[in-house]
């Protein structure tokens, strides 16, 4: 659903350096670990932790996965973690809950990955590397274990977002590992209600479209120009296709990221951490719609995660998408474009 961006550089003087702190911790965590990096104590801290839903992947997929990177120990080991890191983070299209359904619309049953973009934070975290995969790229999508039990048969030519279809965040991972060959050390993912909800705990986003919109299956029609958007319209924009451009997946990521630019200012224009009560709401908001992998299920570690990336600047967030070309099978589906696709995943491991 939405898209980390690089935001502006700061300027100097005392507010412009607290607004580029709090750039840096959301443009790589879904804005959520910017709420939790103030923390919270006793019985607001347990149910901070407690709104999250932790899915243990590691166990789930054993040893059937690319290797994870050999470091060199440090012979003093830093306060904060500062390896390379993989995080894939997902926006799923859930319509599970009667908030979802209204938001979402369709079927009840079943859901997909509206957006996925891996984050790869560079060792020493001051710089990073965000890339979208687009939902329509067809795949081969790798066996994987059911919640319920059993194994999913492995899929040629399948829809990439049909994986967490099938097979929840496990096969997500999966399918992005063997797509990729990039092992994805932690997995992030918020639903419909949790995106709408930010939006509106945090008074709304002003986004500019560069053309009309009007697309009947997210029900949004906008005007060119300058736009306060509450968090149903937001979402509604943030899953806008057929109203824009050719209709494809790859004008919708355009706008996810106008939105999430936004969404970072809006946040960035807020002194969330000197109004404690006001922290809290978001913080609640956040949480309650977040699922992470169980490395991250915690108030504490993602606290911790947020404030490992102290170092990094927006200047320092390069945002690109999966290079790929349209699929010989179907005009309507894009492949991965080799070799220039192999080559940007190599660059991240």
């Amino acid at each position: 659903m939405f898209l980390p961006v690089t935001g502006r550089d700061g300027d100097e003087g005392t507010d412009v350096g607290r607004r580029s702190r709090v750039l840096k911790i959301a443009g790589l965590t879904l804005a959520g670990v910017l709420v939790l990096g103030a923390g919270a104590a006793g019985w607001a801290y347990w149910h901070l932790s407690d709104n999250i839903t932790g899915v243990d992947i590691d166990n789930a997929l054993g040893d059937d996965r690319p290797p994870k990177p050999v470091t060199t120990p440090s012979p003093s080991a830093p306060a904060l973690p500062s390896e390379a890191l993989n995080i894939l983070v997902l926006g799923s299209d859930s319509r599970s809950g009667e908030e979802n359904r209204r938001l979402g619309g369709g079927d009840s049953s079943g859901a997909r990955s509206d957006t996925a973009m891996v984050v790869h934070l560079d060792a020493g975290r001051t710089s990073a590397t965000v890339v979208s995969i687009p939902r329509d790229t067809l795949v081969t999508r790798p066996s994987c274990p059911r919640p319920s039990g059993g194994s999913t048969a492995v899929a040629r030519n399948s829809m990439f977002n049909s994986a967490y279809e099938v097979g929840g965040p496990v096969c997500a991972v999966k399918t992005v590992e063997a797509l990729t060959n990039v092992r994805m050390d932690h997995y992030l993912e918020i639903d419909f209600s949790g995106f709408a909800r930010l939006v509106d705990a945090l008074g709304g986003v002003t986004v500019t479209t560069d053309e009309d919109i009007a697309d009947e299956d997210s029900h949004l029609r906008l005007k060119a120009g300058t736009h306060h958007l509450d968090g149903t319209r937001a979402l509604a924009l943030a899953r806008t296709r057929h109203g824009i451009g050719d209709g494809s997946d790859l004008g919708r990521i355009g706008l996810q990221q106008k939105l999430v630019k936004a969404l970072l200012e809006q946040i960035a224009s807020q002194d969330l951490l000197t109004d404690p009560a006001r922290l809290y709401r978001v913080a609640d908001t956040v949480t309650a719609g977040l699922t992470t992998d169980t490395g991250l299920d915690s108030l504490a570690e993602l606290t911790r995660l947020g404030q490992s990336l102290k170092g990094l600047s927006a200047s320092g967030v390069r945002t690109v998408m999966m290079p790929v070309a349209q699929a010989p099978s179907d005009p309507n589906r894009v492949v991965a474009e080799e070799p220039r696709a192999k080559k940007l995943w190599e660059s991240l491991r």
